[in-house]
């Protein structure tokens, strides 16, 4: 049993600017004063030397493109709606935007299969959309594979009962908690787990500020430090450049590195890079246009293939 991967799928965006449907409870997004075509071009050229330079790390990157027909702002972000594990699984997520909903498609989970893996089993729960419920993926679920854990910050798009049905369904201990972020002045629920906090093999980035209630804040660090995680805290301020947004991967020789954008690798402190460092190297990449517009980081853009090779 492994915590990471050496193969990620990535999805190359062909409509990608500001998607007004999720602007609403992502408080990351901003809006740039570009056309749409020329935010587009820069989401492409950020992406395209993402993928060159996980690749020349010695990470499999599967590329599959948008399709534009579907128009879909926020396709770069494919770990929201679907989900690939070991034993063959694969699992459909129920989305908050309506348009997000278009980017789950047949043509990709076909595409897995050219590439020599196995799909056993699809797992749906995206009927909970009929009922205003949702669970985006491995953007509200942070999945500890060794010691078979769910962490989950609750919000608009991340139900409780599904974290438990999830939980239910893959005999997995839940670890709910709720984690906010100032906005003008307010204390309101940050969107996804995964920017506040990162699941490494032996280490955890994560930012504690932002779980407000004492006793869920305790019960985060119980749960990490008793599967022997060393926590590495950051701020809010390094949150906002998307310091908790980061993926664990390794290569065909299982060398691991901790994937994240450059502005979240410039956040850290140099105490912080060496905690990081004594267990991988850190690869980053600048995501500046996705980041601004999309409102995730590197740790979005990334689906990780657990799936048996067939």
């Amino acid at each position: 049993m492994s915590q990471t991967t050496n193969t990620i799928l990535m999805i190359r965006p062909v409509n990608f600017r500001m998607n007004e449907e999720t602007a609403v409870n992502n408080y990351f997004q901003e809006d740039l004063n570009l056309k749409k075509a020329e935010i587009n071009a820069k989401a492409q050229e950020e992406f395209d030397a993402f993928v060159e330079k996980l690749r020349a790390f010695g990470v499999n990157v599967i590329v599959e493109n948008d399709d534009i027909s579907l128009d879909t702002p926020d396709s770069i972000f494919p770990n929201n709606w679907v989900s690939f594990h070991r034993n063959g699984n694969v699992v459909l997520y129920p989305m908050f935007a309506e348009n997000r909903r278009r980017e789950r498609r047949e043509a990709i989970l076909i595409r897995l299969e050219e590439e020599g893996f196995k799909i056993e089993n699809i797992i749906d729960y995206t009927s909970a959309e009929e009922e205003g419920l949702y669970l985006e993926g491995t953007g509200s679920l942070l999945l500890d594979r060794i010691n078979s854990k769910v962490y989950c910050a609750l919000s608009a798009r991340a139900d409780e009962d599904l974290v438990i049905e999830f939980c239910e369904d893959f005999e997995c201990t839940p670890v709910i908690f709720t984690a906010n972020q100032s906005v003008e002045g307010k204390r309101l629920p940050i969107y996804h787990t995964n920017v506040m906090m990162c699941l490494a093999e032996q280490f955890a980035v994560i930012c504690l500020d932002t779980i407000d209630d004492k006793k869920e804040r305790k019960n985060v660090i119980k749960h990490l430090k008793e599967d022997g995680k060393e926590i590495i805290d950051i701020s809010e301020s390094q949150m906002h450049k998307f310091a908790g947004n980061m993926l664990q991967v390794q290569n065909d020789d299982g060398q691991r590195y901790l994937v994240m954008s450059k502005a979240a690798h410039e956040s850290l402190t140099p105490k912080q890079v060496a905690n990081i460092e004594k267990f991988c190297p850190i690869i980053s990449s600048s995501l500046e246009t996705i980041e601004t517009c999309g409102g995730g980081s590197a740790r979005c853009m990334m689906a990780e293939v657990f799936l048996p090779k067939s």
